[in-house]
């Protein structure tokens, strides 16, 4: 009982330790999935992301509520709740995304929110291949490859409540409104500091899948958030 106590205190001050620097918006050692910015437009920055691994649940409830859900599992995992209980390097961001449900009975493949469904991911290691990363314990985390994406990026800091977002998102969205790229996906939300940072020096980021504006027809562009 003790030794799990210890364990537990320690998983928790290990976190603090690592994330102090990021109470007065230092992120001094987090790595992130590496990336080309191919673009500007509007404010926003469009960059390439290259495959990448990510462990991801799917999660109910409201945005605030399921974010917090979804961190708990997630952060077991990379604390040695696998096989063979190896802690993984936190990294940044911490993705937030609503679930899509593919509508497969039309010709131009389109996406739609599940009601209060989310799914929270978090970006493992580069030092990971899939035959080398540990196998999560709880059936609820999935391990997946991510695809090459092109995103249009929107950074902000302050509140990460979903108003906040959610204007955000539809700045973002108005920025794609016009010139070479065009969104193709739901926005959704990144967020590279934990809760207790100072607001104004947080790093949050809204972004949404793009492509060459003429490579999509009108039926394929994404719609503007709720």
């Amino acid at each position: 009982m003790l030794r799990r106590a210890f364990g537990g205190l320690a998983a928790i001050a290990a976190a603090a330790v690592t994330s102090a620097c990021t109470v007065v918006g230092v992120r001094d050692g987090t790595e992130e999935p590496r990336y080309d910015v191919v673009g500007l437009v509007n404010g926003a920055e469009v960059r390439r992301y290259a495959p990448r691994l990510a462990a991801e649940v799917t999660v109910g409830g409201d945005e605030v509520a399921a974010r917090s859900n979804g961190f708990r599992p997630l952060a077991s995992y990379i604390f040695g709740a696998n096989e063979p209980a190896a802690k993984i390097a936190m990294t940044a961001p911490v993705s937030q995304a609503p679930t899509e449900k593919i509508a497969m009975t039309v010709p131009v493949v389109q996406s739609r929110q599940e009601a209060d469904t989310w799914t929270i991911r978090f970006f493992m290691p580069a030092e990971y291949t899939a035959e080398t990363l540990p196998r999560p314990r709880d059936g609820s985390v999935r391990i997946v490859m991510v695809p090459e994406e092109t995103f249009a990026v929107l950074r902000f800091s302050g509140s990460t409540g979903p108003d906040a977002v959610s204007a955000q998102k539809t700045r973002l969205m108005s920025a794609l409104a016009t010139g070479p790229w065009a969104p193709v996906s739901e926005p959704e939300a990144w967020f590279y500091d934990p809760p207790w940072t100072i607001p104004n020096l947080r790093r949050n980021e809204v972004v949404v899948r793009v492509t060459p504006r003429e490579a999509v027809t009108p039926s394929a562009l994404a719609p503007p958030p709720a």
